[in-house]
């Protein structure tokens, strides 16, 4: 059984918006939970069933290839067909 650990941090060094936030990667749908001021819209109930702020990401170290050794081409925009049609002028026939 996990304790509650409570954080002493030193006044007026942290914003006061420091609190506890699940950023998830998308990509690989992996998620970790973590102390950050980053402004979020979104919440989303993590395992111990409390409800926390929400980050999306589109790559973290549980998806990117310098951390997983795999090399994975991640085209959440269409960045990739874009830059296909930006530069389809230039191709040889």
């Amino acid at each position: 059984m996990h304790s509650k650990i409570e954080f002493i941090m030193k006044k007026d060094l942290h914003p006061a918006n420091y609190r506890m936030v699940v950023f998830k990667d998308f990509s690989c749908n992996e998620a970790f939970l973590t102390r950050s001021c980053t402004a979020s819209k979104e919440t989303i109930t993590w395992e111990d069933g409390n409800e926390y702020p929400l980050v999306r990401l589109e790559i973290s170290n549980k998806s990117h290839p310098f951390f997983t050794g795999k090399m994975k081409f991640i085209d959440t925009a269409g960045r990739i067909d874009k830059f296909n049609k930006k530069f389809q002028k230039f191709t040889k026939a």
